[in-house]
């Protein structure tokens, strides 16, 4: 099947996707199979729910009377439609990546632009090399900007989600203590996220940076390009207010508290305020996304539960974040209790990351200490520890925790929210 030939039925097409279990009349369905099942199999029934066309990857299953085409890779077709719908499109895409904070910022850039323009952005975390070829097939005609989130664990993943998306903008959040194993240590999380700034560079784009993060100046020193933001010489500064565990911004005398926990979500606002104003928005409409947006996607969220303070954080967790989460829960007034769950892909530095942040733990002030996760439990610290979440449960259901503060913050794997519920 050629791209081009096949790109007028992707036009008249609803969506694509790789869901069976979501197909609506006129999508495009990607079967993409695993180790042990034929997602081929599925093309008839696609066609039967309505699916205009069907890319499977076993020839034996192709009928092209019925749209099901056959092609070596599903994987490498999508990623080359998009491409090919990437080079039609005339308008912004802004990239961003980062050890912490992307799908925060991605949304609240979302947010802000979307006060002025038709936005698309990456839906929730279709961030890699099979989600960012999605986003990129989302954007219709009506869309006038782009937001795409890439994620990454390993070297060069960044480089190719870049050949995708074609960013005329682009802003890495942070270099932090996350995915080392598949990395290669810190040193390799920092280049390995810089290949962002290297398609950009070498495509005369725009660069996003935070003049406070000395990486990001040393990696983007003597390049023109730039958007500066964090210091008071900056193209744009901001000075950050905190109000009932809230974290805000100030500018030019005028206030926007955010509904977001932890002072760290600070450069997060400054990041999607800054790309607000250098797309033209006045600040009352920046103020107006920054104080409607309300976290749902179980990072620095704040759920009320009778008279308990819950933050629920428990989407991603790394050495980085975890320092930065306990450290701003420490602040909050009352008593607290940490549940805190395993960070995962950390490699041969698990043990000792899983040990400092015990101790740091141990030496802020919190009343009460519980840890899931068999890297926290092998620490042998003094506080309560579980193996699981169930375990954790299991102990929920039977005690309750007396703080009027209780964070939960943990690695995906952990599915630590599963304990929300059971708190009383």
């Amino acid at each position: 099947m050629n791209i081009i030939d096949f790109y007028n039925l992707y036009l008249n097409s609803n969506k694509v996707t790789i869901d069976s279990r979501k197909i609506d009349e006129n999508d495009i369905f990607f079967a993409f199979s695993g180790e042990n099942f034929n997602a081929a199999t599925l093309a008839e029934d696609a066609i039967q729910k309505g699916a205009s066309a069907v890319i499977v990857e076993d020839k034996n299953f192709e009928n092209t009377a019925k749209n099901i085409f056959y092609v070596e890779s599903t994987l490498v077709f999508l990623q080359e439609l998009a491409k090919y719908h990437r080079d039609q499109l005339n308008i912004p895409i802004i990239a961003l990546t980062g050890s912490n904070g992307k799908t925060t910022t991605k949304e609240l850039i979302h947010a802000v632009l979307s006060q002025k323009f038709n936005v698309q952005y990456t839906f929730g975390n279709l961030n890699n090399h099979i989600g960012v070829p999605l986003t990129i097939l989302s954007i219709k005609p009506e869309h006038e900007m782009a937001v795409v989130e890439m994620g990454a664990n390993h070297q060069k993943e960044i480089e190719l989600l870049c050949s995708i998306a074609k960013p005329n903008f682009g802003y890495i959040t942070n270099f932090g203590k996350a995915h080392l194993e598949g990395f290669g240590g810190v040193e390799g999380v920092i280049k390995g996220k810089s290949e962002l700034y290297d398609y950009l560079k070498s495509h005369d784009q725009f660069i996003l940076i935070n003049e406070n993060d000395e990486i990001q100046v040393k990696k983007t020193e003597g390049y023109d390009l730039i958007i500066p933001f964090g210091r008071r010489d900056s193209e744009f500064y901001f000075e950050k207010i905190v109000e009932n565990n809230c974290v805000g911004l100030l500018y030019k005398e005028v206030e926007a508290l955010s509904n977001l926990t932890g002072e760290y979500n600070f450069t997060n606002l400054c990041a999607a305020a800054s790309l607000g104003l250098y797309f033209g928005l006045e600040f009352p409409l920046i103020k107006k996304a920054i104080e409607e947006y309300t976290p749902t996607n179980m990072r620095s969220q704040i759920v009320k539960k009778g008279d308990k303070t819950l933050v629920l954080d428990t989407y991603n967790a790394n050495p980085s974040s975890m320092k930065v989460s306990l450290e701003n829960f420490n602040q909050f007034a009352g008593s607290k209790t940490i549940i805190i769950g395993d960070m995962l892909e950390l490699g041969e530095e698990s043990a000792t990351e899983h040990s400092q942040i015990l101790n740091l733990a141990q030496s802020l002030n919190f009343d009460q200490i519980i840890t899931v996760g068999p890297n926290f439990k092998n620490a042998e610290a003094d506080v309560t520890s579980f193996l699981t979440t169930e375990d954790l449960i299991e102990f929920l259901k039977e005690n309750n925790l007396d703080s009027q503060n209780i964070l939960l913050k943990a690695s995906r794997g952990i599915a630590l929210e599963k304990a929300l519920e059971f708190i009383k």
